[in-house]
């Protein structure tokens, strides 16, 4: 076999395996993105995501066309009572074989200068990023009136 050929064949083995491991490991179901109607500046995503993997993972970042900023944000209590967003600049654990998630009034993916209005039955390309996964594409679906999952209001 030659130099060539060896190199073309090691090249496809590793770009076929990254994909597989992030898709093997990495599981988001639920999701569905909203925001507080057609001339919102801000929206937001939640998800189950599920590491069915034996290492534990992190979800240090999200990205999308979808807004100018998009972050991994969650809610804190302060001393008043009141609950403030704020950004988790660490990211979210995911241990392996467990599940996190992300909610309305906990951790979740925060779009910050919509690109466009969220539409009702449309779909955001989300690619989230993790530490030892690398990135996952997940279409998320634009749901408007799904009510609160008991996590608490979350405002726009």
């Amino acid at each position: 076999m030659s130099l060539k050929t060896t190199l073309f064949a090691t090249l496809a083995v590793v770009t076929l395996a990254l994909p597989a491991f992030a898709e093997g490991t990495i599981k988001v179901d639920d999701a569905y993105a909203r925001s507080s109607g057609k001339t919102a500046k801000a929206g937001a995503a939640f998800m189950m995501i599920r590491n069915q993997g034996d290492t534990d993972d992190r979800l240090v970042g999200a990205s999308s066309d979808a807004a100018a900023r998009v972050e991994l944000h969650t809610h804190k209590v302060d001393e008043n009572g009141v609950a403030k967003m704020m950004h988790v600049e660490e990211g979210f654990a995911i241990p392996a074989g467990e599940t996190h998630m992300l909610k309305r009034g906990g951790d979740h993916v925060m779009f910050m200068g919509l690109t466009a209005p969220f539409e009702q039955g449309a779909t955001v390309p989300v690619t989230l990023i993790f530490e030892k996964a690398g990135e996952v594409e997940v279409e998320i679906p634009v749901d408007l009136e799904r009510q609160d999952m008991g996590g608490g209001a979350h405002s726009n």
